[in-house]
Protein backbone atom coordinates (compact mmCIF):
# COMPACT_ATOMS: atom_id res chain seq x y z
CA UNK A 1 0.00 0.00 0.00
CA UNK A 2 1.41 3.39 -1.00
CA UNK A 3 1.91 6.01 1.69
CA UNK A 4 0.81 9.66 1.86
CA UNK A 5 2.18 12.40 4.10
CA UNK A 6 -0.40 15.16 4.65
CA UNK A 7 0.40 18.50 6.27
CA UNK A 8 -2.07 19.99 8.74
CA UNK A 9 -1.98 23.81 8.80
CA UNK A 10 -3.08 25.49 5.55
CA UNK A 11 -3.79 22.01 4.08
CA UNK A 12 -6.31 20.26 6.35
CA UNK A 13 -7.43 23.46 8.02
CA UNK A 14 -6.66 27.11 7.43
CA UNK A 15 -6.70 30.67 8.84
CA UNK A 16 -6.54 29.59 12.49
CA UNK A 17 -3.34 31.48 13.27
CA UNK A 18 -4.20 34.43 11.01
CA UNK A 19 -7.58 34.77 12.74
CA UNK A 20 -5.82 35.24 16.08
CA UNK A 21 -3.41 37.78 14.59
CA UNK A 22 -6.36 39.74 13.20
CA UNK A 23 -8.16 39.62 16.56
CA UNK A 24 -5.03 40.86 18.32
CA UNK A 25 -4.39 43.69 15.86
CA UNK A 26 -8.02 44.67 15.46
CA UNK A 27 -7.72 44.76 11.69
CA UNK A 28 -6.73 42.56 8.73
CA UNK A 29 -3.03 43.08 7.92
CA UNK A 30 -1.65 43.29 4.39
CA UNK A 31 -0.76 39.63 3.80
CA UNK A 32 0.56 40.43 0.33
CA UNK A 33 3.37 42.42 1.95
CA UNK A 34 4.67 39.29 3.68
CA UNK A 35 7.97 38.26 2.09
CA UNK A 36 8.48 34.95 3.86
CA UNK A 37 6.64 32.01 5.40
CA UNK A 38 5.94 33.20 8.94
CA UNK A 39 2.73 35.18 9.49
CA UNK A 40 3.99 36.51 12.82
CA UNK A 41 6.59 38.57 10.98
CA UNK A 42 3.72 40.91 10.09
CA UNK A 43 3.54 41.90 13.77
CA UNK A 44 7.01 43.49 13.77
CA UNK A 45 7.63 45.14 17.18
CA UNK A 46 4.34 43.76 18.54
CA UNK A 47 5.45 40.15 18.14
CA UNK A 48 6.67 39.63 21.72
CA UNK A 49 3.47 41.01 23.22
CA UNK A 50 1.33 38.92 20.86
CA UNK A 51 2.98 35.66 21.92
CA UNK A 52 2.40 36.45 25.60
CA UNK A 53 -1.28 36.48 24.67
CA UNK A 54 -1.06 33.55 22.25
CA UNK A 55 0.82 31.00 24.39
CA UNK A 56 -2.30 30.00 26.33
CA UNK A 57 -4.70 30.08 23.36
CA UNK A 58 -6.01 26.98 21.60
CA UNK A 59 -6.18 28.09 17.97
CA UNK A 60 -7.93 24.84 17.03
CA UNK A 61 -10.87 25.32 19.40
CA UNK A 62 -13.10 26.66 16.61
CA UNK A 63 -11.14 25.27 13.66
CA UNK A 64 -12.82 23.35 10.85
CA UNK A 65 -11.54 21.07 8.13
CA UNK A 66 -11.38 22.54 4.65
CA UNK A 67 -14.25 21.71 2.23
CA UNK A 68 -14.17 18.12 0.89
CA UNK A 69 -11.17 17.32 3.10
CA UNK A 70 -12.88 14.74 5.32
CA UNK A 71 -14.59 12.81 2.51
CA UNK A 72 -11.52 12.84 0.26
CA UNK A 73 -9.18 11.69 3.01
CA UNK A 74 -11.60 8.94 4.01
CA UNK A 75 -11.66 7.63 0.45
CA UNK A 76 -7.89 7.92 0.24
CA UNK A 77 -7.55 5.90 3.46
CA UNK A 78 -9.11 2.91 1.64
CA UNK A 79 -6.33 2.99 -0.95
CA UNK A 80 -3.32 4.46 0.84
CA UNK A 81 -1.73 4.51 4.27
CA UNK A 82 -2.13 8.12 5.45
CA UNK A 83 0.17 9.94 7.86
CA UNK A 84 -0.63 13.40 9.20
CA UNK A 85 2.68 15.21 9.63
CA UNK A 86 2.75 18.61 11.30
CA UNK A 87 5.07 21.00 13.10
CA UNK A 88 3.93 22.13 16.56
CA UNK A 89 6.78 24.45 17.58
CA UNK A 90 6.67 28.24 17.43
CA UNK A 91 10.22 29.57 17.51
CA UNK A 92 9.14 32.54 19.65
CA UNK A 93 7.68 30.41 22.50
CA UNK A 94 9.43 27.10 22.14
CA UNK A 95 9.00 26.34 25.84
CA UNK A 96 5.21 26.23 25.34
CA UNK A 97 5.30 23.89 22.34
CA UNK A 98 3.65 21.12 24.35
CA UNK A 99 0.44 23.17 24.55
CA UNK A 100 0.21 23.39 20.77
CA UNK A 101 1.03 19.71 20.33
CA UNK A 102 -1.83 18.77 22.67
CA UNK A 103 -4.25 21.04 20.81
CA UNK A 104 -3.26 19.63 17.43
CA UNK A 105 -3.55 16.05 18.68
CA UNK A 106 -7.05 16.61 20.09
CA UNK A 107 -8.24 18.30 16.89
CA UNK A 108 -6.98 15.47 14.68
CA UNK A 109 -8.42 12.81 17.01
CA UNK A 110 -11.83 14.48 16.98
CA UNK A 111 -12.09 15.49 13.32
CA UNK A 112 -10.38 12.58 11.51
CA UNK A 113 -11.83 9.61 13.33
CA UNK A 114 -10.77 7.11 10.65
CA UNK A 115 -7.03 7.88 10.94
CA UNK A 116 -5.37 6.15 13.88
CA UNK A 117 -3.31 8.33 16.25
CA UNK A 118 -0.30 6.12 15.56
CA UNK A 119 -0.25 7.83 12.15
CA UNK A 120 0.20 11.33 13.59
CA UNK A 121 3.75 12.58 13.19
CA UNK A 122 4.77 15.71 15.08
CA UNK A 123 8.08 17.07 13.82
CA UNK A 124 9.70 20.29 12.61
CA UNK A 125 11.84 18.37 10.12
CA UNK A 126 9.71 16.68 7.46
CA UNK A 127 12.74 15.70 5.39
CA UNK A 128 13.05 12.61 7.61
CA UNK A 129 9.65 11.34 6.43
CA UNK A 130 9.82 8.89 3.53
CA UNK A 131 6.43 8.64 1.83
CA UNK A 132 5.41 7.95 -1.77
CA UNK A 133 3.21 11.04 -1.88
CA UNK A 134 3.58 14.31 0.00
CA UNK A 135 0.93 17.04 0.29
CA UNK A 136 2.13 20.26 1.87
CA UNK A 137 2.02 24.02 1.41
CA UNK A 138 5.78 24.40 1.85
CA UNK A 139 8.11 23.46 -1.00
CA UNK A 140 10.91 22.05 1.12
CA UNK A 141 8.52 19.70 2.88
CA UNK A 142 7.54 17.75 -0.24
CA UNK A 143 11.05 16.98 -1.48
CA UNK A 144 11.95 13.34 -1.88
CA UNK A 145 8.47 12.07 -2.70
CA UNK A 146 7.56 10.35 -5.97
CA UNK A 147 4.40 12.47 -6.18
CA UNK A 148 4.66 16.03 -4.84
CA UNK A 149 1.50 18.08 -4.39
CA UNK A 150 1.86 21.73 -3.34
CA UNK A 151 -1.29 23.03 -1.65
CA UNK A 152 -1.84 26.68 -2.52
CA UNK A 153 -1.40 29.07 0.42
CA UNK A 154 -0.68 32.75 1.01
CA UNK A 155 3.09 32.25 0.88
CA UNK A 156 3.38 30.09 -2.25
CA UNK A 157 0.70 31.51 -4.58
CA UNK A 158 3.24 33.48 -6.60
CA UNK A 159 5.55 30.56 -7.37
CA UNK A 160 5.64 30.20 -11.15
CA UNK A 161 4.20 27.02 -12.71
CA UNK A 162 7.36 26.61 -14.80
CA UNK A 163 9.41 26.43 -11.62
CA UNK A 164 7.06 23.82 -10.17
CA UNK A 165 7.07 21.76 -13.40
CA UNK A 166 10.86 21.73 -13.36
CA UNK A 167 10.80 20.12 -9.91
CA UNK A 168 7.97 17.71 -10.78
CA UNK A 169 5.64 19.49 -8.38
CA UNK A 170 1.91 19.81 -9.02
CA UNK A 171 -0.09 22.66 -7.50
CA UNK A 172 -3.46 21.79 -5.97
CA UNK A 173 -5.98 24.38 -4.81
CA UNK A 174 -8.51 22.23 -2.96
CA UNK A 175 -9.32 18.70 -1.89
CA UNK A 176 -11.44 17.93 -4.95
CA UNK A 177 -8.35 18.37 -7.09
CA UNK A 178 -6.42 16.03 -4.78
CA UNK A 179 -9.18 13.46 -5.13
CA UNK A 180 -9.09 13.71 -8.93
CA UNK A 181 -5.37 12.97 -8.93
CA UNK A 182 -5.10 10.29 -6.23
CA UNK A 183 -8.52 8.61 -6.32
CA UNK A 184 -9.82 9.10 -9.87
CA UNK A 185 -6.42 8.17 -11.34
CA UNK A 186 -5.86 11.36 -13.29
CA UNK A 187 -2.16 11.86 -13.72
CA UNK A 188 -1.02 15.46 -13.79
CA UNK A 189 2.01 15.69 -16.05
CA UNK A 190 2.31 19.45 -15.62
CA UNK A 191 0.40 22.29 -14.03
CA UNK A 192 -1.34 22.90 -17.36
CA UNK A 193 -2.26 19.38 -18.46
CA UNK A 194 -4.25 16.57 -16.86
CA UNK A 195 -4.25 13.22 -18.64
CA UNK A 196 -6.58 10.35 -17.77
CA UNK A 197 -3.98 7.69 -17.07
CA UNK A 198 -4.00 4.99 -14.40
CA UNK A 199 -1.01 5.63 -12.17
CA UNK A 200 -2.19 3.84 -9.06
CA UNK A 201 -4.08 0.55 -8.94
CA UNK A 202 -7.01 0.73 -6.59
CA UNK A 203 -7.10 -3.05 -6.40
CA UNK A 204 -3.67 -3.26 -4.81
CA UNK A 205 -3.93 -4.79 -1.37
CA UNK A 206 -1.66 -4.69 1.65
Amino acid sequence: MKTIMVDMDEVLTEKNFSRLIEEYLGYIPDYDSLKGYYLQDLLKDKKEDFFKYFKDINMYKYAKLLPDCYDTLKELSKIYEIYICTDYIFREIIEYAGNNLKNKYEFLYKELDFIKPQNYIFTADKSIINCDIKIDDKLENIKGAKTKLLFTAYHNKNIDDKELDKEGIVRVNNWKEIGNILINNKKVTSNNDILNLHIYKKTKKK
